[in-house]
């Protein structure tokens, strides 16, 4: 999602400006040593950066970097997390929690067909927020362990947040077991705050993925991290791509991070997001519905029917039936949230008080009328 908005006139000016010179080139240029140098000074802990094209690509090669460095090879993901569309991750992350098997021993569920089932010795997976049963593998499995992954809140289940505590677990035992810490900040990057979760939290994992926001919509990811790490590349380590410094998405990305260097953009978006937030939560509760707001101001969702959300498998709980139906009234309407209740909402600094105080009216009455008609969760 761009964080800026669409067609915005700054950046494309940029971009347009570096096509005059040319689309691609094979050999690093000055514009994408800015850019890169202009992410570390935003991002805590990161030493250096290596672009990419995509979150998915940016994802495989920390993933591939965290196995070379440790010479190990099993990762740890959590349920309902995304960290791209490649075989090493996609597991337990869009099936049912149903079929994940008993919370203290769950069992890694491919999410797409083609997958060879023999990665799955790969991947142990576990739910989100899960202290006892993180403690319990790392005691088990932490020494085989070459990378632990987690997006700082569920990106693609709710924005499901962590909690107090749980982030700071993870630094601690990754580092007492030698395993790399991946923060996969492909959502949460350059949107909760200029510094990503990391700056947000006060976290600094060995290594982060970046994408989406950083952009404004044009295509370019980065991955970095501790030079310790990130220096083996070249060194044995393969990373790169044709289109890893493709003009547009570096040029758009540095007009992108220049503007959110400059201007408190960020905290405008959150000030709004909070006012959107605050008045759903308002209208829900007056209209009789249990909701838990999740996430953050410029990137939040909400489950109904539930009292508490801490993982995939309490969001497997909601009544994500009644959003999606709250969601098709609210696009009759001429507001369009993700048809995937999954999905959380993102705003951009397009989005003035006007957009808000439209939304917030038109839910006012779908929720009136979904009152009429819902059979409410206790």
């Amino acid at each position: 999602p761009v964080i800026l908005g669409h067609s915005y006139d700054p950046v494309d000016a940029k971009v347009i400006e570096e096509l005059k010179q040319g689309v691609l080139f094979a050999m690093t240029g000055e514009l994408e040593v800015e850019l890169c140098e202009m992410i570390i000074s935003m991002c805590p802990g990161v030493d250096m950066v290596r672009l990419a094209c995509s979150g998915t690509e940016a994802t495989m090669h920390a993933i591939r970097v965290a196995r070379a460095f440790t010479g190990r090879e099993i990762i740890l993901k959590f349920e309902g997390n995304y960290h791209g569309f490649h075989d090493h991750t996609l597991w337990s992350t869009y099936s049912s929690p149903e079929v994940y098997g008993n919370r203290r021993n769950p069992i890694p569920i491919p999410s797409s067909s083609g997958i060879p089932r023999s990665l799955g010795d790969l991947v142990i997976t576990l739910p989100f927020n899960d202290f006892e049963g993180f403690d319990r593998v790392m005691r088990s499995y932490g020494e085989q362990l070459a990378a632990v992954i987690t997006e700082p809140c569920q990106g693609n289940c709710a924005a499901i947040p962590p909690q107090e505590g749980f982030l700071e677990l993870i630094r601690k035992r990754t580092e007492e077991y030698g395993v790399v810490f991946i923060l996969d900040e492909v959502k949460t990057g350059f949107r909760i705050a200029n510094g990503g979760a990391q700056e947000y939290y006060g976290i600094k994992p060995d290594l982060a993925t970046y994408a989406k926001a950083m952009g404004n919509g044009y295509p370019i990811a980065a991955f970095g991290g501790k030079r310790e790490i990130m220096s083996i590349i070249g060194h044995g380590v393969a990373q790169g791509g044709t289109y890893t410094n493709n003009k547009p998405g570096v040029a758009g990305a540095y007009a992108t991070l220049k503007l959110l260097k400059e201007r408190p953009i960020l905290k405008e978006i959150a000030a709004r997001g909070q006012i959107l937030m605050d008045g759903l939560k308002d209208i829900f509760e007056e209209n009789d519905f249990s909701v838990v707001m999740l996430g953050y101001p410029a990137m939040f969702s909400f489950a109904l029917g539930v009292d508490l959300v801490t993982s995939q498998r309490d969001w497997a709980k909601s009544d994500s039936e009644l959003i999606e139906s709250l969601t098709r009234a609210a696009i009759r309407r001429g507001v369009m949230p993700d048809l995937d209740p999954r999905e959380p909402w993102f705003l951009c600094h397009e989005h003035s008080l006007a957009d808000i105080e439209e939304t917030l009216n038109i839910y006012a009455d779908i929720v009136k009328e979904a009152k009429k008609t819902a059979v409410l969760k206790a």
